[in-house]
């Protein structure tokens, strides 16, 4: 009896931080009120979404003669747009996004697997598939989908200090999002970003920050150390490195919108004080946007 017993404990552990990240990820969906709405466009669907006047180069079969008949003008009945999408997720789970500079901030890997699984809520309830770039799982729709995801996401962290986006579950034809703080050699970035689009993949970089790593407000004497403990600096003018900090940080961020817009990609840039409301909402906005 005791392997049953030493099984049934490790299970127990090993699904204990489901439930907090799920609970985490249905609230801050549950704030954003979408709607079927919100997703809507013309097209070869089941659901009536609404008339529009007859035009040149309508075929005869469309018009909706009943509706047509209370009117001087011929109408189209037209239908929701309902084509399933896969969207893929790639969450960097390098030692740099381990990082919080405020106990009343969460870590930068903390908001961005709480963000994709509420995203990725959002999209199921709408019909879409989800998956992640690192699985050999295909995306799929249902709530068995997001246990599943929840389970996949709090895997262990990468040893290295920075991270590079994986490619290798993408879907060709797929919509995707990479959450990193980007601050990583940009050549992976950039390798990762044109196998995506050369797969026809489009979607958005959304990098998440710590608001330190934004400002810089370290003066006098200071010791920088990476995460990973593999990078240290002292300084004893802190205050003479924000000018070439903030100038590197900028020419980074350069940089992520020049690839996007060669790409056909999207960069937002979201800071872990913030409320993650606003930036799911931008992010389930900006797949529509992105929507073909």
């Amino acid at each position: 009896m005791r392997a049953p017993r030493a099984l049934r404990r490790t299970a127990a552990e090993t699904a204990a931080p489901f439930p907090p990240l799920l609970a985490d990820a249905e609230r801050l969906a549950a704030t954003v009120l979408l709607g079927e709405h919100g997703r809507r466009r013309a097209g070869m669907g089941d659901e009536f979404w609404q008339y529009r006047p007859a035009t040149e180069g309508d075929e005869a079969r469309l018009i909706d003669w009943r509706r047509s008949a209370k009117s001087d003008v011929h109408f189209i009945r037209q239908r929701e747009w309902q084509a399933a999408q896969s969207v893929m997720f790639w969450i960097d789970n390098a030692r740099a996004m381990d990082f919080t500079s405020d106990e009343g901030w969460p870590r930068k890997v903390s908001r961005a697997r709480t963000l994709a699984l509420a995203l990725s809520i959002l999209l199921v309830r709408a019909g879409e598939r989800v998956g992640l770039t690192t699985s050999d799982h295909p995306p799929r729709s249902g709530e068995a989908q997001l246990l599943r995801l929840a389970e996949e996401l709090l895997g262990e962290g990468e040893g290295a200090e920075y991270g590079a986006p994986e490619t290798r579950g993408m879907r060709p034809h797929s919509a995707a999002v990479f959450f990193s703080d980007f601050l990583g050699p940009l050549a992976g970035i950039e390798s990762a970003v044109a196998r995506a689009a050369d797969r026809d993949v489009r979607g958005v970089l959304f990098q998440v920050l710590d608001p330190q790593e934004e400002s810089f407000p370290f003066d006098g004497r200071t010791i920088f150390e990476s995460v990973g403990g593999t990078m240290s600096h002292e300084t004893r003018r802190a205050g003479d490195l924000r000018s070439r900090y903030l100038e590197r940080l900028a020419t980074r961020r350069d940089a992520l919108t020049a690839l996007c817009r060669a790409t056909g990609w999207q960069l937002h840039v979201h800071h872990t004080d913030q409320p993650g409301q606003a930036a799911l909402l931008w992010l389930h906005q900006a797949l529509q946007r992105g929507r073909r």
